[in-house]
């Protein structure tokens, strides 16, 4: 994951305030502001937290500042206050706040981890991860320093990163040498992890699915013959899109010095077959043996 730098201040809208409130003829436009905030916040009690209490119209609130203050920060604006106050006020406090949740929603479309499975699709699950997102980014108390829009930016720079894996997983799951493969499951890094383990065996087939005895055949190949590794891989990598080869290449090198070098080896075969099987094909794996 990539980490962007953390910077301590208050959240955007707080700022934006704070420069209207220095300006003699804002009553109008703050009073405006304040019913706008008042609307929103409400709306955000009765569908996220509560409105029937206190704490809830309280964390309501908090949630409704962070979501403006992230409307704001993702918009292509100067970074400065008299611009941010601009933007708010040209386009009006509900309409941020909508630019902002926006924001949340196609976030929690992108997967969090480089997996796919059949709850991802449930309606249930979509908004519950929605619900998460927007209150863990977007919970902002407008007296304390607020990190929502860097947790944002680094969450979305995460999940890019894992869309990219699976799309790269499906690409040589389309292309597996026995047929496509349908299974509406996906773990990418293990059929990653196969195809990459698999061109070592030279200028064959693209590997997206293993069983037990497809390790164990591989294991005992290339003990038998001498290999160049470097021109395997090179190979797989002629025969897969440019925008997944790096992909590619950052696997080649974590496993050149680790789970290769064992497969080379002369650790027992199935010792490297149980390593493999738990710590590489991950979900990737067709039962053959009873």
């Amino acid at each position: 994951m990539q980490i962007t730098g953390f910077t301590l201040r208050p959240p955007q809208l707080v700022q934006a305030l704070e420069t209207l409130a220095q300006r003699a003829d804002h009553q109008q436009a703050a009073s405006t502001l304040f019913q706008e905030l008042s609307g929103i916040t409400v709306l955000v009690a009765k569908k996220f937290t509560n409105d029937r209490t206190a704490e809830g119209m309280l964390e309501a609130f908090y949630l409704t500042i962070g979501c403006i203050s992230l409307g704001i920060s993702q918009a292509e604006i100067a970074q400065s206050n008299e611009s941010r106050l601009s933007f708010l006020l040209q386009h009006g406090a509900e309409r941020v706040f909508q630019m902002g949740f926006r924001q949340i929603k196609a976030l929690s479309a992108l997967s969090y981890a480089a997996f796919i499975s059949d709850f991802d699709s449930d309606p249930f699950i979509q908004q519950r991860n929605v619900k998460m997102l927007f209150t863990e980014i977007c919970r902002a108390d407008p007296g304390s320093a607020w990190l929502g829009d860097s947790v944002y930016k680094n969450e979305l720079l995460d999940r890019k990163n894992n869309q990219r894996i699976i799309e790269c997983a499906k690409w040589l799951r389309k292309n597996h040498y026995a047929g496509p493969v349908k299974d509406s499951e996906l773990d990418a890094n293990a059929v990653i992890a196969i195809s990459v383990i698999f061109a070592i065996a030279g200028d064959g087939p693209i590997v997206a699915r293993v069983r037990q005895t497809d390790i164990e055949t591989l294991i005992q190949g290339v003990r038998k013959t001498p290999l160049d590794i470097e021109a395997g891989w090179n190979a797989l990598l002629k025969k897969v899109p440019p925008e997944y080869q790096p992909i590619l290449r950052t696997r080649m090198d974590e496993y050149r010095g680790t789970i290769v070098k064992k497969i080379l080896s002369k650790t027992k075969i199935k010792t490297v077959v149980t390593e493999i099987q738990d710590y590489y094909a991950g979900n990737e794996q067709d039962t053959d043996y009873p």
